[in-house]
C-alpha cells in the first residue's frame, strides 16, 4: 500500500506510481466494452450484475511524479459503468486495512455506489462474499495486490467456484524476478500461496528465467483446474524507465469475455519473458 495522505476531498487517500493511470485505463476499457453483456443481465431475471475488488485501498490516490489526484480502482468501476448506463448492481470491497476500506466505502458511498463491506483479510472476503452474491447473476473482480504473494491462490479458487464471473488479474513481475531467490529458500514463501504445490512440480536446479517460467506456468495450470481460463494476452505495465512492474490478465470461462480483454489491451504491450 502506498503512504497515506491528506485527500484533496477531506478523506485519507494514498500515493501511488503514474502507472496505476495505465492499470486503471485497461479497467476501464474492459468493463465499458463490456457494459452490454452486464446491462443484459440488469434487466433479465437475476438483476444482477457486480463488481468485486478485495484490494480496494482507499479509493482515491496522489500520482507521486505529477501530484495529479486519481479515483481508485472501485470508483473508477463504478463511475465508468454507471456513466455506460449499465451501473453494477452491487460492489462488494475488502482490504485487509480496515481504515482503508471504510474510506473506499465512504467515497463510493457518496457516489451513491451500492455498497457493501468484506471484513478480513482478501481469502476471508472472497469466501464472505459467497454467501451474499446472486449465483445467478454476471461477476467481475478486479484483484489488484500489492505483492505476488498477497495473490493467495485460495482466493480465486473461491471466486471460480461461481458460474459467471470474469477476474482481472495483477500479477507482480518485478516480485517474481526480484524475490525468487528468496521464496525459493524460504522454508514458507510467497510461492506457497500465490502457486501451493510449487515445491513437488518446479525444477529447482535450472536458471532463473526457466523457473520464473515453470512457476507462471504452473498457475495457469491451476487456474485452469478450477474451470476459468487465463488470457493469452499478459498486459504488461511498465514504469517511468521501462522497468517491467506487472502483468495483467483476464481469468474466465466465456469466449466473449476474452474477446473483450482482447479488444482492450490491443494497444497494450503483452509480453511473457521472464
Amino acid at each position: 500500500m502506498g503512504k497515506l495522505i491528506d485527500g484533496d476531498d477531506g478523506l485519507p487517500a494514498e500515493e501511488v506510481g503514474v502507472w496505476a493511470k495505465d492499470k486503471h485505463d485497461r479497467l476501464r476499457r474492459y468493463l465499458d466494452i463490456s457494459r452490454g453483456a452486464r446491462r443484459n443481465f440488469l434487466e433479465g431475471r437475476s438483476r444482477s450484475a457486480t463488481y468485486v475488488d478485495l484490494f480496494s485501498g482507499t479509493g482515491r490516490g496522489r500520482v507521486r511524479d505529477t501530484e495529479e489526484w486519481i479515483d481508485g480502482s472501485a470508483v473508477v468501476a463504478w463511475n465508468i459503468s454507471r456513466e455506460g448506463g449499465a451501473p453494477f448492481s452491487d460492489i462488494y470491497i475488502a482490504d485487509k486495512n480496515a481504515a482503508c476500506r471504510q474510506t473506499a466505502a465512504e467515497r463510493l458511498r457518496r457516489l451513491g455506489a451500492p455498497v457493501r463491506e468484506l471484513t478480513g483479510s482478501a481469502v476471508d472476503a472472497a469466501r464472505e462474499l459467497l454467501r451474499y452474491i446472486n449465483p445467478y447473476g454476471l461477476h467481475f473482480a478486479f484483484l489488484d495486490p500489492y505483492s505476488l504473494g498477497a495473490l493467495d491462490f485460495e482466493i480465486i479458487r473461491s471466486l471460480a467456484t461461481l458460474r459467471r464471473i470474469d477476474m482481472l488479474v495483477h500479477i507482480s513481475k518485478m516480485d517474481h524476478q526480484r524475490n525468487l531467490r528468496i521464496n525459493l529458500a524460504a522454508d514458507a514463501s510467497a510461492l506457497d500461496r500465490f502457486v501451493p504445490g510449487w515445491r513437488q512440480r518446479i525444477d529447482t536446479d535450472r536458471s532463473e528465467s526457466v523457473i520464473r517460467g515453470q512457476i507462471v506456468e504452473y498457475w495457469q495450470e491451476l487456474v485452469e483446474r478450477t474451470g476459468k481460463r487465463p488470457s493469452t494476452d499478459w498486459d504488461l505495465i511498465t514504469g517511468l524507465q521501462g522497468q517491467h512492474l506487472y502483468w495483467l490478465l483476464l481469468v474466465a470461462d466465456s469466449d466473449l469475455a476474452h474477446r473483450f480483454w482482447k479488444a482492450a489491451t490491443d494497444d497494450g504491450q503483452s509480453s511473457f519473458g521472464f
